[in-house]
């Protein structure tokens, strides 16, 4: 495997700092190198899409933000991830507490056997963050106001979340994913098991929580990382191959290989 070419930085501007930044962040699975030297800034209050063909790590590296590849047998990562300058990989960081900073919305939605107040609220009386019923009523109501589900189940909130459609149960995790107040949200292409007009709800609810919470989100569909993101990030074989704002990397990529995966010609 070639060394990276990649060491770039996507931020706002010259004078704002990454919300979080992976410093040569190399991974392997076993003796498989998955990850080779990557290097990104995810600018707070953006949207930072991780594009590229499967199997090339985009996932993977996601899976780096909150450490959930810690779960996986015979993971072994080489340098730095860090959350507003701090890293998360230190010996004294406490895991459970860095997954209620860094939250996580899967491909599938996976709403818990409970019903959709249970939902909201598991995690927050879990933490500690809401003890009273009053407070995690206002907490419930908030969070699904947030992820734009709250006038849908108003008035059904102890029907068992698995029996809303596809694209309430996803907005129903990520409600869940707000009620313990994170500051960024990970997703691993929310909206792929979605139809035309549940995955359109998604985005446009992508648009308004980019202005409380930072986003990175991997996606297949290059057409939703034009409509959603601020800057998107090529990932090809491991490596990220170039990172830039959204625009300029989908009309003028500074590489070949960009140029041919975004036309189509491999991928």
């Amino acid at each position: 495997m070639p060394e990276t070419e990649a060491t770039t930085t996507a931020t706002r501007n010259g004078s704002e700092l990454a919300k979080m930044s992976a410093t040569d962040l190399n991974l392997w699975y076993g003796d498989t190198q998955a990850l080779h030297g990557i290097n990104l800034d995810m600018p707070a209050q953006e949207v930072t899409a991780l594009i590229g063909p499967s199997g090339c790590g985009k996932s993977t590296f996601l899976r780096c933000l909150n450490r959930m590849n810690d779960l996986i047998p015979q993971v072994h990562i080489k340098g730095g991830v860090a959350l507003d300058g701090e890293d998360i990989y230190d010996s004294s960081v406490d895991v459970v507490q860095l997954r209620t900073f860094v939250g996580m919305v899967f491909q599938k939605p996976n709403p818990f056997p409970k019903s959709i107040y249970e939902n909201i609220a598991y995690a927050p009386r879990l933490h500690g963050t809401g003890t009273s019923r009053s407070e995690l009523d206002d907490l419930v109501e908030s969070s699904l106001k947030r992820a734009g589900l709250w006038n849908e189940v108003a008035d059904r909130l102890d029907t068992p979340g698995t029996e809303l459609s596809g694209g309430q149960q996803q907005r129903l995790c990520i409600a869940r994913a707000i009620a313990v107040n994170p500051e960024v949200i990970l997703m691993d292409e929310p909206a792929s098991a979605l139809d035309p007009l549940a995955t359109a709800t998604v985005e446009e609810l992508i648009h308004e929580l980019k202005d409380n919470y930072t986003i990175v989100i991997v996606t297949h569909n290059l057409q939703q990382a034009a409509r959603v993101a601020g800057y998107t990030a090529f990932f090809h074989m491991g490596q990220i191959v170039e990172v830039n704002d959204t625009d300029t990397l989908f009309t003028n990529p500074a590489e070949q290989r960009t140029e041919d995966y975004i036309t189509g010609r491999f991928g």
